[in-house]
């Protein structure tokens, strides 16, 4: 037998070069030299040498990927110092490698005895071992590679416990670029009762990283890795099996996540055909707050602060000393100490809320999912070892989560709507109602004199008013009729939103909040509420309530009613769930992914919204504030216009209209209304222009700044670009690799320089520019454009700003939210 193996090796060695195997072919040896290959030729088995090491490994690789990037290694501490490798089926029906001396290097540990074991490469990486009588089957496999991962995770791989075959499918990485064997890296989940459990990057015994647990959003920790267009996560737990596990939307993206050894960072990567590179998708630690426990216990890591750490409220730092010199290792204790409720609350504990967080390591907690809030603080109340409290579960405000001891590993995350209460002693809170008491009577003491006027004219207002309501209210009901929508009860959005919880709120519009809801019948919906506090707002909520109801287009925000019900102003809108087009394409990480086939869908979605309200809708009309974050995205990223409070609508001939007071958003204003208060459809697509070139350059028309020139807007670089003869240096960088059709995006540059040309009348026609977009004709050359230098000496915004003239007496209004 020896010397027929050293025959069938010399014979292998002298046939010199690699000879692929097919996947479907009658699996019987592989020798260095030869390889195996999946059914469509995504993944390669074979040996190779890592780095400059001599030392040879079985491993699994991309095939058609120049730069090899090994996914899987069997014999990561066993290398093979020769060219004698011989992987091979046993007798007991295992896989085994073996060496030149007929050693095994390597084997699989099946104890299922099979009839006719066959081995598999799938298309997902995943090298299999079956019996030929269950191959129809999908997951009855004798062995798999995905159940003893590497240090990369595959999509469809799973990440976690299977405690039915007590696996621990953890990451662990390479020693160093020529040794595949396990360091002292490794990225492991927690086996524990939790329903949502953490992972963690372990250095040794020592944590050096946190992801935080499920929210029912995304990771908590990093708010960044939750399902869009590119993936889906998810999370699976039952009696048999924890883990998380991604799943890619299109099969044409190459997507790994790698642990890195020499930077200590759980990767994810991209492989960028054009580029022929892989490109960083996401980082975990991404920056020093993410290092585990950076600010010691009970401290608070915020990363755009110069002294990063910073004690919760109630605390102070444990050592003053270490504290000045940087060193938060010791963290932080409480001021005070916390009221035990043993005498029936009478001197009750209260809470500090923390919004936008990452909550504080679970492993020292209690949680239960059929409790809400209300009741989680009473729980945590009832307990004197309970620190802090939150939801569960953020999406839907559900499940209760207490904390023991110290409080760990927290930083401050600006895209996250995660809550924290901390338990603060009643001592505190006394100093907190004295600070307000105080502040009452000096507001007191200087307004008291009025007061007595105050009254007077209240009697006599109220006594005029009164009269009146009565037909106000008669009008009031005739002009809800007029809405032509349904008419929602306060009650009914309040049980939908959960009675206005925090943890509903979306985001912040012009006018007021954003909650995301659900009605009985199962509808998601997004509820604007305006501001009770916002001495502007009314007539521009029910101006959107008149325009919207009598408009039906599918790039256009669908309202589904209203409620003006007492001091309650509400509209009800259909939800987006991914939200507005700045989320995206403003991102460093999220505008790598919208695309451009996908940008330029959106593009052209604008225009035909854009060209239904200006000619095809029954009422004219001038949107007057479009901009990128009054672009909200659907499930399937198709755009819908949004946010018709400041829209004007034009009857009959008319084609312009002028106000003294100008609303919008510096950077998108059209310079004819930005200082003259005119407003047409021509000034709607001086707007269309500005977002096109955003969405081309991923660059915020507003606080663009130009590195060599600060006085430059968006519009003067494009500009300068295109006399310069060399636009493609506007293209966003994440954009290069995803076009198959350059000139397409180089018409759409064209094409928003025509829209923000600086005569109204130069520009298009929606018409026009839909026309455009659409056809492959030569364009006319765009004459030069409004806005070319900014003129705001300060800097502090990219348009053009009025100056104060005694001749103009118009007002400007400015509104950076949605």
């Amino acid at each position: 037998m020896p010397i027929f193996f050293n025959f069938l090796l010399s014979l292998s060695l002298f046939l010199a070069v690699s000879f692929a195997v097919d996947s479907t072919s009658t699996f019987l040896n592989l020798n260095d030299g030869r390889t195996f290959v999946s059914k469509r030729g995504i993944f390669e088995l074979g040996f190779f040498s890592p780095g400059t090491s001599t030392n040879r490994y079985l491993g699994i690789w991309y095939k058609k990927i120049p730069v090899r990037k090994v996914v899987w290694v069997a014999n990561r501490c066993s290398p093979i110092n020769d060219f004698s490798g011989l992987l091979t089926i046993n007798s007991t029906g295992n896989l085994v490698l073996l060496n030149q001396n007929h050693s095994v290097v390597w084997s699989t540990n099946s104890s299922k005895a099979a009839k006719k074991p066959t081995l598999e490469l799938l298309d997902s990486g995943n090298l299999v071992l079956r019996d030929e009588a269950d191959r129809n089957s999908e997951t009855n496999f004798l062995w798999q590679s995905f159940d003893y991962p590497g240090d990369t995770l595959l999509p469809g791989m799973k990440f976690g416990w299977d405690f039915r075959k007590g696996l621990n499918k953890l990451l662990s990485a390479w020693k160093n670029w020529d040794d595949p064997c396990s360091g002292d890296l490794s990225l492991v989940m927690e086996a524990k009762h939790d329903i949502y459990p953490q992972a963690y990057i372990q250095k040794g015994t020592e944590t050096h990283f946190r992801s935080g647990p499920w929210n029912g959003i995304g990771i908590s920790g990093s708010p960044e890795i939750r399902p869009n267009q590119l993936f889906d996560y998810h999370l699976v737990f039952n009696d048999n099996e924890t883990y998380y596990m991604y799943t890619l939307k299109d099969n044409s993206v190459i997507m790994i996540s790698v642990l890195n050894q020499t930077n200590r960072v759980f990767q994810g990567l991209i492989w960028m055909e054009g580029d022929q590179s892989w490109k960083l998708y996401s980082e975990a630690p991404r920056d020093d707050c993410d290092n585990y426990s950076r600010c010691g216990a009970n401290g608070n890591c915020v990363i755009s602060q110069t002294a990063v750490c910073q004690c919760l409220k109630g605390f102070k730092p444990k050592s003053q000393q270490k504290w000045d010199l940087r060193d938060w290792s010791e963290g932080c204790v409480r001021k005070n100490p916390l009221n035990c409720p043993e005498e029936k609350y009478k001197d009750e504990d209260g809470f500090a809320k923390l919004v936008g967080i990452k909550i504080p390591d679970t492993r020292n907690t209690w949680f239960n999912d059929s409790m809400n809030l209300k009741e989680c603080r009473v729980k945590c109340l009832s307990n004197c070892y309970c620190v802090a409290y939150s939801n569960r579960n953020i999406r839907y405000g559900t499940g209760c989560r207490i904390w023991f001891g110290d409080l760990m590993d927290m930083r401050e995350l600006s895209d996250t709507e995660q809550e924290l209460y901390i338990r603060i002693p009643a001592s505190e809170l006394e100093i907190e109602k004295a600070a307000r008491k105080l502040g009452a009577i000096i507001v007191v003491s200087v307004l008291g004199p009025l007061s007595g006027m105050l009254l007077v004219g209240f009697y006599f207002c109220r006594k005029t008013l009164k009269g009146r309501n009565k037909k106000t209210s008669r009008k009031n009901r005739a002009k809800d009729q007029e809405f032509e929508l349904p008419l929602f009860s306060q009650d009914t959005i309040s049980i939908a939103t959960n009675n206005f919880s925090m943890d509903n709120k979306i985001g912040e519009g012009g006018f007021g909040p954003v909650y995301r809801g659900m009605l009985e019948d199962g509808q998601e919906i997004a509820v604007k509420r305006l501001s009770l506090s916002s001495r502007q707002g009314i007539n521009e909520l029910k101006n959107e309530v008149i325009l919207i109801a009598k408009l039906q287009h599918r790039n256009l925000i669908k309202l589904l009613g209203c409620c003006i019900d007492k001091e309650e102003k509400l509209l009800v809108y259909e939800y987006m769930p991914n939200k507005s087009l700045d989320y995206f394409i403003f991102d460093q990480e999220q505008s790598k992914l919208l695309q451009w086939p996908k940008r330029f869908e959106i593009i052209c979605g604008i225009a035909r919204g854009l060209q239904y309200l200006h000619q095809d809708s029954r009422l004219r009309i001038v949107h007057r504030d479009l901009k990128a974050s009054n672009i909200l995205l659907d499930k399937e990223m198709n755009p819908k216009i949004s946010d018709f409070g400041l829209a004007r609508t034009f009857g009959g001939d008319q084609s312009e209209g002028k106000t003294n007071r100008v609303v919008g958003t510096y950077g998108y204003m059209a310079p004819e209304y930005a200082f003259r208060g005119l407003f047409s459809t021509k000034s709607d697509i001086f707007s269309f222009g500005i977002m096109v070139l955003e969405i081309v350059s991923g660059k915020r028309s507003v606080g663009f700044h130009h590195k060599n020139n600060a006085s430059l807007t968006i519009i003067g670089h494009a500009w300068a670009l295109l006399k310069e003869g060399r636009p493609l240096e506007l293209i966003d960088a994440h954009l290069r690799d995803s076009y198959d059709n350059l000139q397409e995006v180089l018409r759409c540059i064209h094409v928003a320089l025509l829209c923000v040309q600086q005569r109204p009348v130069d520009r298009p026609s929606m018409l026009a520019v839909i026309l455009m977009l659409g056809s492959e004709s030569m364009l006319p050359q765009p004459k030069p454009p409004g806005y070319f230098i900014e003129t705001d000496s300060h800097g502090d915004h990219s348009s053009s700003k009025p100056k104060a003239s005694s001749k103009n007496t118009m007002t400007m209004t400015r509104f950076m939210g949605r």
